[in-house]
């Protein structure tokens, strides 16, 4: 028997004890938590032992097996799979049990879903959301026209129009357009591919211009001040809260990229960051000083983990930062504001910009925009410049 962090521990597990504790404190578990998950650590090994197992057998199925005699033992904690899940990695890690090897695609439809998900990853660079997203849709096309090579090369626009047409009475006009063009997506892959011949992409019409109506929506100064003094400073969460709001409200970064952001992306003697944009783009911005004081204020009191990405969670295991949206709602909610949106700050930052005098070609740098068009929308904001466009009413006063 070995005893690690005061939990005694015997049978085929027994010379991985203390690699397991170490590797719990490492990411950032307290003595006491780790006991706990030492005490499951212990009856599984106790189990293989009772079963005269060794730690390389203890598989899925096997797994199935040992829950249901710890629930049968009176046992009213980590009684499922996903209590056991930090055993199994730490495990794998070491080569003792075996990865299970990547369920594969099954069926036409599957196999075609996988190719394309594979495309926009490789090909286009597309974030995995994004990727979702996209595969969501063409797997209701797939299912509603079919997904074998003979039903796909005979579909003709007419199928596609009326598709759309069967699915417009789930969708807002402004989600229809969004679907209208993930479709298009879909459909040119099918093109390239030589799954079909014909360009049906040019059968799903084009959204309504409300790009061209609408005026980009961002939040006033005072909301923005706010916004960021509503987090608290003095707690490990408020100083990380902090750094994610000034990225958004300054920099205009997206969510995603805030999220990929790792400390080898921090140039401190430059002054600079680089961002991870769409499509696999890297683009280097200049870091503003009010910017890099909330980084490092933050960066100072980091739980201390090998994981590279700048934020993480504050409770262990200190995982990468999943949800900046959801540091957005909860910092809006506690300044007494309306909902707010992580691209909404970036419209902000934009506006803001445009109001301190910047021009759109500017405004596009600091955004990133690959296309023009993109930035033009901020010129409706510019009231100052579009004054001087506006003409006199014919036999108005002066």
């Amino acid at each position: 028997m070995v005893r690690v962090l005061t939990v005694g521990i015997v049978g085929p597990l027994e010379p991985y004890a203390s690699g397991f504790a170490q590797a719990l404190i490492a990411q950032g578990f307290k003595r006491r938590t780790a006991a706990a998950q030492l005490q499951l650590f212990a009856h599984v090994s106790r189990w293989l032992a009772r079963h005269r197992l060794q730690a390389k057998h203890f598989t899925e199925r096997r797994a199935v097996g040992f829950l249901r005699a710890r629930r049968r033992a009176g046992y009213s904690h980590w009684c499922s799979r996903r209590g056991l899940a930090r055993i199994f990695e730490y495990l794998r890690e070491l080569g003792v049990l075996a990865v299970p090897p990547p369920s594969r695609p099954r069926g036409t439809e599957g196999r075609l879903l996988a190719r394309y998900a594979t495309y926009l990853s490789d090909e286009r660079g597309l974030a995995q959301k994004t990727i979702y997203r996209l595969t969501d849709v063409a797997r209701r096309f797939l299912v509603e026209c079919g997904a074998t090579r003979a039903v796909l090369r005979a579909v003709r626009p007419t199928h596609v129009r009326d598709f759309l047409r069967k699915v417009s009475r789930d969708y807002s006009p402004r989600s229809l357009a969004g679907f209208g063009s993930d479709l298009r997506s879909l459909l040119r892959f099918l093109l390239v591919t030589g799954v079909v011949h014909h360009l049906l992409a040019e059968a799903v019409p084009s959204a309504v211009g409300w790009r061209d109506h609408a005026i980009p929506r961002g939040i006033s100064a005072s909301d923005v001040r706010s916004l960021i003094r509503s987090c608290d400073r003095r707690t490990a969460i408020g100083r990380r809260d902090h750094a994610v709001l000034m990225l958004l409200t300054r920099l205009g970064l997206r969510a995603g990229e805030v999220q990929s952001l790792t400390v080898d992306d921090i140039d401190w003697r430059q002054g600079e960051i680089v961002v991870h944009g769409k499509g696999l783009k890297r683009d280097r911005l200049p870091l503003p000083v009010d910017v890099g004081e909330a980084l490092s204020a933050y960066l100072c009191h980091r739980p201390a983990v090998t994981e590279r990405n700048v934020f993480v969670s504050i409770r262990a295991p200190h995982r990468a930062l999943r949800s900046v949206g959801f540091i957005v709602l909860a910092s809006s909610k506690r300044a007494g504001l309306d909902p707010v949106c992580p691209h909404r700050l970036r419209r902000t930052a934009a506006t803001e910009m445009l109001r301190r005098g910047a021009s759109l070609s500017e405004i596009a740098e600091v955004l990133r925009h690959t296309v023009t068009q993109t930035t033009a929308i901020y010129a409706k904001v510019d009231r100052r410049a579009l004054r001087a466009l506006v003409q006199p009413f014919p036999g108005a006063r002066a």
